[in-house]
């Protein structure tokens, strides 16, 4: 089999940077040492509120990074997205106050309008994922309306334990073979850990996953030494001076 490609969300740097309203930590620079560290691709979405990504971030996205740019957002940044032209766009849901995407877009609500955005984006050439539960009726629905792959909410299958958890597994595997025997590529997201993506590795049909949280929360701690170090080093230096 081959190996699952690994999309990294840069979103949380931007969330950081956000607290303190400054210019930095860039998520730029995180996308590009993530794609030096073997990311095949980097994700950012764009919220309507504005938390964290922001237009220009997905302009500098776009412009330097080497590997593809895989934008996430709701149908209402269709033509932002025309603009950029992005690799990828994965449509998804949004709701107010939510804290982080509750779950895959409802295709037979959002038909209609998921199909428009789907035509516009293909016309400038942007391959599109619909965000989505591992649904056979909304993966029909995706196929339906001219999406270029799914990517399975593994949000179920992460705060699953036990029978559950092995019944969730099924779930996406069956999710993931049903949709590429449409033709369509699969991808997964959503709570994935170095823990719990271990048995994703079975289901051969998932192509790529897109991990954020989990890796900057890792990054943080395991870079924290490093840094204080750095800065114990450069303190010290005032015991050395006349």
């Amino acid at each position: 089999m081959k190996p699952i490609r690994l999309s990294v969300n840069v979103d949380h740097i931007a969330t950081l940077r956000e607290a303190r309203k400054e210019k930095f930590p860039d998520p730029l620079v995180a996308a590009i040492l993530a794609e030096q560290a073997g990311a095949s691709g980097i994700t950012c979405h764009i919220r309507l509120d504005r938390r964290h990504i922001k237009e220009e971030d997905v302009k500098k996205l776009k412009k330097h990074i080497t590997g593809e740019l895989n934008l996430e957002m709701c149908t209402e940044f269709v033509d932002f997205a025309c603009k950029v032209k992005p690799d990828w766009v994965t449509l998804v849901p949004e709701r107010e106050g939510e804290v982080t995407t509750e779950g895959g877009l409802d295709l037979v609500k959002t038909k209609e309008d998921a199909e428009k955005a789907i035509k516009k984006l293909k016309k400038k050439g942007i391959k599109v994922s619909i965000f989505i539960e591992p649904d056979n009726e909304m993966i029909k629905i995706a196929k339906q309306i001219g999406a270029d792959a799914v990517e399975l909410n593994t949000n179920s299958y992460v705060i699953s334990k036990g029978k559950k958890r092995e019944k969730e597994i099924k779930r996406l595997k069956s999710a993931a073979k049903f949709a590429s025997s449409l033709g369509l590529k699969v991808r997964a997201g959503h709570g994935l850990t170095r823990q719990n993506i271990i048995p994703l590795l079975e289901i051969e049909e998932i192509e790529e996953v897109s991990i954020g949280f989990a890796i900057i929360a890792d990054s943080v701690l395991a870079g924290i030494q490093n840094i204080v170090k750095e800065y114990v080093e450069i303190l010290m230096k005032r015991a050395y001076q006349k």
